[in-house]
């Protein structure tokens, strides 16, 4: 039987007549694959991947588990669609906090058309792409049981100051969890969920130093999702602070370069968390960015 994910933090949604990805009770998650490049993008890139003997385990662990494509009844009714079959990255898990980050200070690969980019450059410019090199897309938090989850909305928490995100990835690993943005997070979870040896910022490091050697892949418009088990953390048990990479439609040949576009986001976003562990009462940070970013998006590209 297949339902709508229950936490989705982004991207598009099924319900009410919309296309949007299912899961079923087997852990497998249905992703339509788009009509357009950017389908068969996808599905090239998880094909080409998921067989890549180049990729070391320790890096696939970050990417879900692709089982290939299948035709099922899509979820606005329009009949039987192709979907990409992947792992359903939060079966098992009860109660998850979540957030979807989009990595990157621009969104957009210079192979697309003119009129995509300067789509794409209009929101990186609204947002915190082009200032912080990466964007919050969506989020839920789990209170406890009587408050349940904190989920904004997602254009709430795209284009934020550097404090304000860095007050809601405080928020994220706090026991004092509210709608109040005035109120100063604990940062109870910090040490269990981003510091540790197998903790998020661990996991970080560990993807930033494969992005500092590979040249096979740039990745544009990819999202890091962390999660932790809310519930473990209030218990005091290990909460299993996890991050996968999702969304490949955009993924283009790296031609013997490195990826600075992801790293530098990448890179930017370890500040942030590292800041958090170190310094967990200090509410500013001094913003990691590309100083020529913007003369090197218009010279590169023509856009202004």
């Amino acid at each position: 039987m297949l339902k709508i994910p229950p936490h989705q933090v982004a991207g598009h949604k099924a319900g009410n007549g919309k296309l949007g990805p299912l899961v079923d009770e087997s852990g497998r998650f249905y992703k339509p694959l788009q009509g357009d490049e950017r389908g068969s993008n996808e599905l090239k890139f998880y094909t080409s991947f998921s067989s890549d003997t180049r990729i070391p385990e320790h890096i696939s662990k970050f990417f879900p588990t692709f089982y290939g494509t299948q035709l099922i009844e899509a979820s606005d009714g329009s009949g039987l669609k192709p979907h990409l079959i992947l792992q359903d990255l939060s079966v098992g898990r009860v109660n998850p906090s979540i957030v979807d980050i989009k990595i990157g200070s621009r969104t957009w690969a210079p192979e697309a058309s003119e009129e995509y980019i300067q789509k794409c450059l209009k929101k990186d410019r609204e947002t915190s792409s082009l200032p912080l090199g990466f964007r919050l897309s969506g989020i839920q938090i789990y209170g406890n049981k009587e408050s349940g989850y904190w989920k904004p909305e997602r254009t709430s928490v795209q284009n934020l100051p550097a404090e304000k995100v860095k007050l809601i990835l405080k928020k994220f690993v706090s026991s004092n969890t509210s709608t109040d943005m005035d109120l100063q997070p604990d940062c109870a979870f910090a040490a269990t969920v981003y510091g540790g040896s197998t903790g998020i910022l661990s996991q970080l490091l560990e993807l930033k130093a494969w992005f500092e050697d590979q040249t096979m892949y740039h990745f544009y418009s990819c999202s890091i999702l962390m999660m932790f088990e809310k519930g473990l953390a209030l218990e005091g048990q290990n909460p299993g602070g996890q991050i996968k990479l999702i969304d490949f439609a955009h993924v283009f040949e790296g031609r013997g370069v490195i990826d600075h576009n992801f790293l530098g986001g990448l890179c930017s976003l370890i500040k942030f968390i590292s800041e958090i562990l170190t310094a967990p009462n200090e509410y500013t940070t001094e913003v990691f960015s590309e100083p020529d970013q913007k003369s090197l998006i218009s010279s590169d590209n023509g856009v202004n």
